[in-house]
């Protein structure tokens, strides 16, 4: 294994905050119902002492994105996102073109401050609509109807030039029709990205403990086709597994995961990922907000070094979720490891048609990008 040579992989932040208004069904991400206010004062204070302790490991790195998620970052205050803006410029060298996402709800409360938002520096706004259909929305418990996200889209549309719909297809009782119109209240709204995921039933959450009907497979398919074929139409591009964009739209963050960069983590359970001469470090805050902001720096619950023999089916797991693939040359400038690691059982998979020629690009075939899984598991360590 050679070393690595940590600047010449890109770095990207992410800032999680935890909190949401009420817990969805589905929801197995790390996110805590509010009860009362944010704690804005005592968050803010932990998220900048999380942020110089790993502003010290990154080395001076320009960072090239941004991205806050949750939990619904939208419930922190304008005045909060304002100061949490300036303590990352104050740290970190942010580039001058960076993008900085901000995941939010479309309730009317969040929406309001939409402006605030963008004066602070937010320049992507991603909306969590999952869906446009009231009925729909009730099943899974969101907190919004079908009238405010589309108020919320088109608030976000004036102040943002980059626009996220989240997306949920595979729904209770979900038709192609429906689906369908779920899709066209978002580009009939201006988004320039949709985030389009199956709904899937997660372990320890109401819905698996009762689990809705589902679509069957059959249906399923007849969904995903429609949908597909309508971005299509659209001029959308199918360029991530879950993911359509227009051309140059595509979530340069959400890139920098794909393509095995180096991202630093703070806040509540926010995972990193950085390149040092001696591998790959990856941490984990403390997840519960409580023993988060009861910690101090560097706020760390586990930290481990990726073992060389696990890097080949990590970078692929990223890398392959892109239609495109990567470069080829970014295996050994992000794994430290040779291109011939992954020679032998590559050859298998060109041979059943899974793969590409590892010629200029590490890509998966058509068929093989959608048996992906198939393609992962000749790497697993």
């Amino acid at each position: 294994m050679s070393t690595l040579d940590p600047a010449r992989v890109p770095l990207s932040l992410y800032v999680h905050v935890p909190w949401c208004v009420r817990k969805c069904p589905y929801c197995d991400f790390n996110s805590h119902p509010l009860a009362g206010e944010v704690p804005e004062a005592e968050f803010l204070a932990a998220l900048e002492a999380d942020l110089e302790a790993e502003v010290e490991r990154a080395g001076g790195r320009p960072v090239d994105t941004v991205f806050f998620g949750g939990g619904t970052p939208s419930l922190l205050s304008e005045e909060a996102l304002a100061r949490l803006m300036a303590a990352i410029r104050r740290h970190l060298p942010l580039a001058p073109n960076a993008e900085v996402t901000l995941e939010a709800n479309p309730g009317t409360f969040e929406a309001a401050r939409f402006a605030a938002y963008a004066q602070a520096g937010v320049n992507r706004l991603s909306l969590g609509v999952q869906s446009f259909d009231d009925a729909a929305l009730r099943r899974l418990g969101r907190i919004h109807d079908g009238a405010q996200a589309r108020a919320a889209l088109a608030a976000a549309v004036r102040l943002f030039s980059r626009v996220n719909v989240d997306l949920m297809i595979g729904l209770p009782g979900q038709s192609p029709a429906a689906a369908l119109a779920d899709v066209e209240a978002a580009l009939a709204g201006g988004a320039t990205h949709l985030s389009c995921y199956q709904l899937t039933i997660e372990p320890n959450t109401p819905f698996a403990a009762a689990p809705p009907a589902l679509p069957a497979d059959e249906e399923l398919a007849a969904i995903e086709a429609a949908v597909e074929e309508r971005f299509a139409r659209a001029g959308f591009v199918h360029y991530e597994v879950s993911a359509w964009a227009l051309p140059g739209e595509a979530c340069r963050h959400n890139l920098n995961y794909w393509g095995f960069g180096d991202y630093l983590g703070v806040g509540p359970g926010a995972h990193g990922k950085l390149s040092t001469p001696g591998g790959i470090v990856r941490r984990m805050k403390h997840k519960h907000p409580r023993r988060y902001l009861a910690a101090v720096a560097p706020f760390v619950q586990e930290e481990v070094v990726v073992a060389p023999e696990a890097l080949p089916f990590e970078f692929l797991m990223n890398a392959l979720r892109l239609r495109a693939g990567v470069p080829r040359e970014w295996f050994a400038a992000r794994t430290g490891l040779s291109l011939e690691t992954l020679a032998p059982r590559w050859a298998r998979l060109e041979a059943q048609g899974l793969v590409e020629p590892l010629s200029w690009r590490i890509a998966a075939t058509e068929r093989g990008w959608r048996l992906l899984n198939a393609v992962l598991e000749a790497f697993l360590p």
